[in-house]
């Protein structure tokens, strides 16, 4: 199925979701006192953040989803100038 969207409307829903997911990695870096994404994964795959395995994993997949959104709102933006 294809769907047809003007960019304004793409570029918004894209933004909205980018918001969201930065809202979800922050929350869970200030959940376990962590500044950045790249210490967090480090420190829970040495073990020195005990149980955090599971909140790693998800940051992760949220920073992949970050940037594919990131090439798309790209994208979007280009089709639109």
């Amino acid at each position: 199925m294809t769907i047809t969207l003007e960019n304004e409307v793409a570029e918004d829903l894209i933004k909205f979701k980018l918001q969201h997911i930065q809202e979800t990695i922050s929350s869970i870096l200030n959940k376990w006192n962590e500044d950045n994404i790249e210490d967090f994964i480090k420190k829970a795959k040495t073990g020195e953040l005990a149980d955090a395995e599971m909140d790693a994993i998800t940051i992760k997949q949220l920073a992949k989803d970050v940037e594919k959104l990131t090439t798309l709102l790209k994208s979007v933006r280009k089709e639109d100038s």
